[in-house]
């Protein structure tokens, strides 16, 4: 990626606290894990802010459910992604997290309509569950740690549509 100069402070923090949305969507794939492990539950950390449960959030989106999610992506895509008058470095964060939350909504289709309703349950499926869980979760984390750096995250393919997504 192209360096563009030093990012701010600000931009940093926005660039970091997009990705807490694509940690969000993880939440579905780790329910194996997560109940295997509890001690794991700090990864979620950041898609559930300290003090409120997975459920209390769950709750609050209501009938909406991962809809909820869908249209936080089309709101950031609309709001962030094509307002030029914000800076490269938020927008093209913003737009990777969304490209992960997209990736993440078509495993997780993929599992609900192909793969569950073929192999049924069992250890295969747990295991692609956990894959995509933390799969998800370590491109949200890696991407959140160079943000924070002031760095761009370069996830092969997905930086490429990002950055394709928020030339000028």
């Amino acid at each position: 990626m192209t360096w563009r100069g030093s990012v701010s402070i600000p931009d940093r923090i926005f660039g970091t606290l997009v990705y807490c949305f694509a940690v969000y969507d993880t939440l579905f794939f780790g329910t194996f894990l997560l109940q295997q492990f509890p001690a794991f539950n700090f990864l979620v950390i950041p898609a559930v802010p300290v003090g409120i449960t997975y459920g209390l959030v769950s709750a609050l989106l209501g009938p909406l459910g991962r809809f909820g999610s869908f249209l936080v992506f089309i709101l950031l895509f609309a709001a962030v992604v094509r307002n030029d008058k914000i800076s490269h470095f938020i927008r093209y964060n913003a737009m990777q997290s969304i490209l992960i939350g997209i990736l993440l909504a078509l495993g997780g289709i993929i599992m609900q309509y192909v793969l569950v309703p073929a192999l049924g349950g069992g250890i295969l499926i747990e295991t692609l569950f956990n894959v995509l869980f933390l799969g998800g979760l370590a491109a949200s984390y890696f991407s959140m740690i160079q943000s924070a750096l002031g760095n761009y995250a370069e996830i092969p393919t997905i930086s490429e549509a990002a950055y394709s997504q928020v030339r000028w």
